[in-house]
């Protein structure tokens, strides 16, 4: 084994090499084949597996903007032809004794050959090509030719945590679509009055009744004539939250997604930028709050236009640790993304507080002073007195601020998980006022949109301009944060103290101790094993996908759910084992 993990380093370094050493057959030749037949492989989730495949084999010798132990990698696929490459793979040495001149010229530079690796096929091989071509053609996006980019920015595996969770599938939500994600299930939480709500993206939001039957309490895709569910994976029914009042106001509040110039909006982007999409913050007031169906009116607090269909509007939510009377409490935060402009060629519209994407809001609903007179904006804002400033704006710096909750155990931390480009997840912790540094930086990680977008590189020196996560993994460990809570129940106490959060691809669950979990240090990240029927598994496994679309909820009691949109299954976490023997992640 070692030996074969050696050669396919070694292997890497022919492979890319091929492209960087002058009179070695004819590029245009090679760049033929590529245009006219060569296909690799573009999934989200076969790139993860390809840079995992890349980190384990090649990252010690090559990366895509330098040459070091071997040459970097950039361009190598448009200029060797796919079907050569896997030629070679198979038979490196036949390749090299046919005269090819590639790999001839190849063979005198490194003195030696390299042995056949048949057995590298399959899926494996077409993952690690299309990492390879992604980021390779990643690189010719570096216009300021900026080196040192880290393909793995934090060395080494998470450790597997000794607890082992005890999952009990609850219920499946009803299809909504006769085409896969059969639902797109988004986000479990309680209303004030202890019913339980779960919402599909595709518009509907369910009541959870006791006996684990679910019945519409309102379809938006009904109500709103021009409401949409694409392009993005995440629009639609976006986030909805209840005011902590509603028993008494009947008030809640929902999110989702219209066309382009469906309505004049309040924050239009420059008249210089097209419009994709526009995200809408609703109320709606019901005519009886104990119902177990929506009976009433609503009215629009705010429309935003979007330049790009992906990051718009995300979580939606009160603080539930904010007491009558006090300042915060009946303020509505809402998670604003960047709405894929920075990459778009705008990535000023990220870094500002002028600018409402990349944001985390905070409003006061039932107030008007805002420009539309629709909602209030609350005088203890951060930037309510700066000139230029949107007083809507709480937090910036977000790519994609995807979920927001509070620690309703003691310490009251805010968490505000943040989704990366292609690098660094996040989890944060709220600070008003704060600049998460993005497009500048991603994780504890410096990002630059005028270099390759597929790496990160090392922060400059007495860096202090933004606030970094306190806890974060890389893409060799997952691809995109799903945020959790900071467990709150009693069925799992083993669980007491802890922020459970979760990959959504993967479906892998993460934790982190909320007392390691401080601004201006990194908390350790663990991994929870899952078990099912008292037997060990994976979210994977269990439903049955390879891309799970893991969500995570809770409920009145503080107990933790687990969601997938790959069968549309809810399971709950009702039990721990603890062996006290913590293993690597295999």
């Amino acid at each position: 084994m070692v030996e074969r993990l050696r050669g396919l380093i070694c292997l890497a370094g022919l492979i890319c090499g091929l492209s960087f050493l002058s009179g070695c057959g004819s590029g245009s030749e090679n760049a033929a084949v590529v245009e006219s037949k060569d296909v690799y492989a573009r999934g989200e989730m076969a790139i993860q597996h390809g840079m995992q495949l890349f980190n384990q084999h090649c990252a010690s010798c090559h990366n895509f903007s330098e040459n070091g132990i071997g040459p970097n990698l950039t361009g190598v696929t448009s200029e060797v032809g796919k079907e050569w490459l896997v030629s070679f793979i198979h038979n490196p040495p036949g390749v090299i004794e046919s005269g090819d001149p590639r790999a001839v010229a190849l063979f005198e530079k490194y003195k030696q050959y390299m042995p056949p690796f048949p057995m590298l096929e399959g899926e494996d091989l077409e993952d690690l090509l299309g990492f390879i071509h992604k980021f390779s053609e990643g690189e010719k996006r570096n216009k300021n030719n900026r080196p040192g980019g880290l393909i793995n920015p934090i060395p080494g595996t998470i450790p597997v945590s000794d607890l082992t969770l005890e999952l009990e599938k609850w219920f499946t939500v009803p299809a909504s679509s006769e085409a896969p994600p059969m639902t797109r299930i988004n986000k479990m939480f309680p209303s004030p009055d202890g019913r339980l709500f779960i919402h599909d993206l595709r518009g509907k939001l369910y009541q959870v009744h006791e006996n684990q039957e679910l019945s519409a309490y309102i379809d938006l895709a009904a109500e709103i004539p021009d409401f949409i569910d694409n392009p993005g994976k995440g629009n639609g029914l976006g986030s909805w939250a209840f005011h902590p009042e509603f028993e008494q106001n009947g008030l809640f509040y929902t999110t989702h997604s219209e066309p382009a110039g469906t309505a004049p909006a309040d924050f239009p982007v420059p008249d210089s930028i097209k419009v994709t999409m526009q995200g809408i913050l609703l109320e709606w007031k019901v005519n009886n709050p104990d119902a177990d169906s929506f009976a009433g009116t609503r009215r629009e607090l705010l429309r935003v236009d979007m330049a790009g269909g992906a990051h718009t509007l995300q979580e939606l939510t009160f603080n539930p640790l904010a007491d009558p009377g006090t300042a915060d409490y009946g303020m509505l935060y809402l998670g604003i993304g960047d709405a894929s402009t920075a990459l778009m060629g705008y990535p000023f519209l990220c870094d500002s507080y002028e600018d409402i994407w990349s944001s985390v809001i905070r409003i006061d609903p039932l107030g008007s002073s805002s420009a539309n007179g629709n909602y209030g904006i609350p005088p203890d804002n951060p930037f309510v007195n700066t000139p230029g400033a949107l007083g809507e704006i709480w937090a910036y710096g977000f790519r994609n601020p995807h979920r927001i909750s509070w620690d309703e155990t003691g310490s009251g931390k805010m968490f505000i998980t943040n989704i990366g480009q292609h690098s660094v997840e996040e989890v944060n912790l709220g600070q008003a006022g704060a600049n998460y540094g993005w497009p500048h930086r991603e994780g504890t990680f410096l990002f630059d949109v005028d270099a390759n977008p597929e790496v990160v590189y090392p922060l400059p020196e007495d860096d202090t301009s933004y606030t970094y996560p306190v806890a974060q993994y890389d893409h060799d460990e997952g691809s995109a944060v799903s945020g959790g809570f900071v467990y709150s129940g009693q069925a799992v106490p083993e669980l007491k103290g802890k922020y459970i959060f979760g990959d959504i691809s993967l479906g892998t669950l993460f934790y982190s101790e909320v007392d390691a979990m401080n601004q201006g240090q990194q908390a350790p990240v663990y991994r929870l094993q899952l078990s099912m029927n008292g037997k060990l598994s994976d979210m994977a496994s269990i439903t049955g996908s390879r891309r799970v679309d893991l969500r995570l909820g809770t409920d009145s009691q503080g107990e933790l759910y687990l969601m997938a949109k790959a069968n549309g299954g809810v399971y709950k976490v009702v039990g721990a084992d603890q062996d006290g023997n913590s293993k690597p992640l295999q």
